[in-house]
């Protein structure tokens, strides 16, 4: 492909990488070093929409193309799925979507699909200007057009969701909001909104957490008051419940098993004083990014870069009081911030991420102290990541209670609690707590 110095270029690149399995935060700010600042904006959100709706788009497009293009023209068919999202899902005029579609063809030196893209565009713009035409109907009869997910990920949610999946679905095409994160042991929430409305911000405080405050618009983090003090983080409400739920207490020992950005992390050394805090991770790279995230928050952990499949031996003989397993999942629950994940995630993945869980749980229990609480937690909507997870796992081990979570948030399953995207602003989160039996 050409050199990326054209947004719509840099969103066509980037997508082409996620395709071929590559994650959109790898390959966007690779992609974007030689734009502007305002185009690397306009690249952000077309690769964005783009991830998002591409099965709708694709398909769509699919349906009026007498043959698909060749694997080396996979551009040529991203320029025409670019225009068609500009069409459907932006304020892009249509003359100006199309126009700038075709125009791709040209800047990647194939005149030859000039014809191809400018013909397919307008023949789907003029169904889409007609209510009673094919394609409205295909997109309202086909749950998977219309949200633009797998077939296999509607099925589960029906599944999983009976009466939800239809919200569900419709909540994980939106974009999700700026969260913040309130260190309240240094500034009180109240106080911290009169620091954005002086700064010019809008936000509003989430009654089910208590740290929570919610932006009307994103902003740069520099833009927020007190971020390089330390006083606030960005990060979803949802997430913001393991601080909770782990009910830490001053002088205990703590692991943050799959620790990695360190989110989770920051607010447990926020919750109490004299913590002993582990913050383990299996890719020392992110490793690396827990550290730089503590640094701005003034906080300190020891940093361990291994498998939660196989902890040092040591810590059975030192045990901990709590244990935070954030496990590797499936990333359902977060499609909203990371739409990639509806490419890139296979149905497959699902039991073999499951296995992966299962083994840390194992392998972390013994080094719980007796009357010590473990909670695991997934960012996933799939209950056997879930749900069905914990209840084997205390099948596995008697010696494990499950502490019932009470609270105005989520929804109640076998065992533990799930948040559903856009349900309180959050993402989907599903936590469950165990404790620890004596003998």
């Amino acid at each position: 492909m050409s050199a990326p110095e054209n947004p719509r270029l840099v969103a066509i690149r980037s997508v082409a990488a996620v395709l071929d399995g590559r994650s959109l935060d790898a390959v966007l700010p690779q992609y974007s070093q030689a734009l502007e600042t305002a185009d690397r904006g306009l690249a952000h959100e077309l690769a964005f929409g783009l991830c998002r709706w591409h099965r709708q788009l694709h398909a769509l497009v699919a349906a009026r193309l007498h043959k698909p293009l060749k694997e080396k023209d996979r551009d040529i068919h991203l320029a025409m799925l670019l225009g068609l999202y500009q069409l459907m899902h932006t304020r892009v005029p249509p003359h100006a979507a199309i126009s700038t579609a075709v125009e791709m063809a040209r800047l990647l030196h194939k005149p030859w699909a000039v014809k191809l893209i400018n013909g397919v565009l307008r023949g789907l713009q003029r169904e889409l200007d007609d209510p009673a035409s094919d394609l409205h109907a295909r997109i309202r009869s086909d749950l998977s057009i219309r949200y633009a997910q797998p077939k296999w990920f509607v099925r589960a949610m029906q599944q999983a969701w009976p009466d939800r999946h239809e919200a569900v679905l419709e909540a994980l095409q939106a974009r999700a909001p700026m969260t913040l994160r309130l260190n309240l042991r240094r500034i009180a929430r109240e106080q911290y909104l009169d620091r954005l409305r002086q700064a010019g911000l809008a936000g509003e405080p989430l009654a089910v957490v208590p740290e929570a405050v919610v932006l009307e618009q994103p902003v740069a983090v520099d833009a927020l008051p007190g971020f390089r003090e330390g006083l606030v983080s960005v990060q979803d409400a949802g997430a913001q419940l393991a601080g909770a739920l782990l009910d830490v207490q001053a002088g205990q020992r703590i692991l943050d098993a799959c620790a990695a950005p360190g989110g989770k992390t920051g607010h447990i050394l926020e919750l109490a004083d004299d913590l002993d805090v582990t913050a383990m991770d299996a890719d020392a790279g992110r490793l690396a990014r827990v550290r730089e995230n503590l640094d701005r928050l003034g906080l300190r952990a020891q940093l361990l870069a291994g498998d939660a499949a196989q902890p040092p031996a040591a810590w059975q003989d030192h045990p901990f009081d709590r244990i935070l397993v954030d496990a590797p999942c499936s990333a359902t629950g977060v499609m909203r911030r990371h739409p990639d994940i509806r490419l890139l995630r296979r149905h497959g993945d699902i039991t073999a991420l499951a296995g992966r869980q299962a083994a840390i749980l194992d392998a972390l229990w013994p080094c719980l102290r007796p009357g010590g609480r473990l909670l695991y937690a997934t960012c996933s909507l799939m209950p056997e990541e879930n749900e069905r997870q914990l209840t084997a796992f205390l099948e596995r081990h008697p010696n494990a209670r499950n502490i019932e979570l009470a609270g105005s948030w989520g929804h109640p399953r076998s065992v533990g609690r799930q948040t559903l995207p856009g349900e309180h602003t959050m993402d989907g989160f599903y936590y469950g707590l165990v404790e620890k039996q004596e003998g």
